[in-house]
C-alpha cells in the first residue's frame, strides 16, 4: 500500500546543540555571584558533620529546658516567684538568653577554626581565589553559609521551646535576633581568625575567656541589675545581653522604653557591620599578599 502525501507529516529540525558559556559569562557570573557560590559550598561541606548540627541545634534546648524548666525552674518559682522576673516563670526569663547564648557558641565556632582552616591547613579559600571571585566575596560567602546555619539552627530551637509551652507564638522573630547576635560576635571573630597565621591556643582562650564570661554574665540566668556593679559592664558591653533583652520584648512582651530597645539593635548591627567590613579587610590583605 502506498502512503497518501496529505498523511505525510513534515519533520521537525533537531534542536541546536547545548552550547558552554563562554568564558567571559562564566567570569562575569562568577564575579556577580560569587559570594552565593562560596556560600554554597560552605554549607554543602556542612553536610559532613549534618548529624553534630542536628544534635546540637535538638539536644542543646531538650538539655536545658529539662535541666532549668523542670529543676531549677521549679525551686525558683517556688521561692521567689514570677515578680522577680517581670511577672513571667524563671524558664520564659531564660528562654530568650538561651536561644541567643545557643547562636553566639555556634558563631564561635564556625568563625574561629574553620575560618583558619581556609587559609592554613585545608586552604579551601584559595580553590575560589583562583578564579574572578574576590577575597571579599570569599569572606562574604562564609558567613553568608553561617547565618543561613544559625538561622535554621535557631528556628528549630523556637519550635521545640514553643512545643515546650516555654514562650509564645508571638516570639517568631526571636530566631532573628539570635542570629544578629551570632553575627555580631562572630563577624569581629572572624577577622580576627583570618588575621592568625599560627594556632597556639587562641581559640581555646577565646572560649574560655571571652565566650563563658559572656554566657554567664549578661542577664542569662538572672537580671543585669542583681550583678554586682563592677560586674555589669560584662553586659552592658556584650552582643548576648543586648539580644536577649530584644528576645525578651519579642518573647512574652518584656517592658522597656522603645529608645533603649532600638539602642539594643543599633549596638548588634554596628557589632556586625565593623566586624564584616574587618574581616573583608583582613581576606583582602591576607588573600591578595
Amino acid at each position: 500500500m502506498t502512503e497518501r502525501s496529505g498523511d505525510a507529516r513534515p519533520q521537525r529540525p533537531a534542536p541546536a546543540p547545548l552550547r558552554p558559556p563562554s568564558a567571559a559569562a562564566s567570569a562575569a557570573r562568577a564575579r556577580r555571584w560569587g559570594t552565593w557560590y562560596v556560600a554554597e559550598h560552605k554549607l554543602r561541606g556542612m553536610r559532613g558533620y549534618l548529624g553534630v548540627i542536628i544534635a546540637y541545634s535538638i539536644g542543646s534546648p531538650l538539655m536545658y529546658l529539662f535541666a532549668m524548666g523542670v529543676g531549677l525552674a521549679s525551686l525558683v518559682d517556688s521561692t521567689s516567684g514570677a515578680r522577680a522576673f517581670g511577672g513571667v516563670t524563671y524558664l520564659q526569663f531564660i528562654v530568650p538568653a538561651l536561644l541567643v547564648s545557643t547562636a553566639v557558641m555556634a558563631a564561635s565556632e564556625e568563625f574561629s577554626y574553620p575560618v583558619m582552616s581556609g587559609f592554613k591547613w585545608r586552604r579551601t579559600y584559595y580553590g575560589p581565589l583562583a578564579s574572578p571571585i574576590s577575597p571579599q566575596q570569599i569572606c562574604q560567602g562564609h558567613a553568608l553559609a553561617v547565618a543561613v546555619r544559625l538561622l535554621a539552627q535557631s528556628v528549630a530551637y523556637q519550635a521545640i521551646v514553643i512545643a515546650f509551652g516555654a514562650t509564645g507564638t508571638r516570639g517568631w522573630a526571636s530566631p532573628l535576633v539570635a542570629v544578629l547576635a551570632g553575627l555580631a560576635f562572630g563577624l569581629p571573630m572572624m577577622a580576627y581568625a583570618a588575621s592568625i597565621r599560627e594556632d597556639r591556643g587562641q581559640f581555646a582562650l577565646v572560649q574560655r575567656f571571652v565566650v563563658v564570661p559572656l554566657f554567664l554574665f549578661s542577664g542569662t540566668f538572672f537580671p543585669l541589675s542583681t550583678l554586682p556593679w563592677f560586674l555589669q559592664w560584662i553586659g552592658w558591653a556584650s552582643p548576648v545581653w543586648h539580644a536577649t533583652e530584644l528576645g525578651r520584648v519579642l518573647g512574652y512582651g518584656h517592658v522597656e522604653p522603645a529608645w533603649l530597645s532600638g539602642l539594643h539593635l543599633a549596638y548588634l548591627l554596628l557589632l556586625a557591620g565593623a566586624g564584616l567590613l574587618a574581616a573583608r579587610r583582613t581576606y583582602a590583605r591576607r588573600l591578595e599578599a
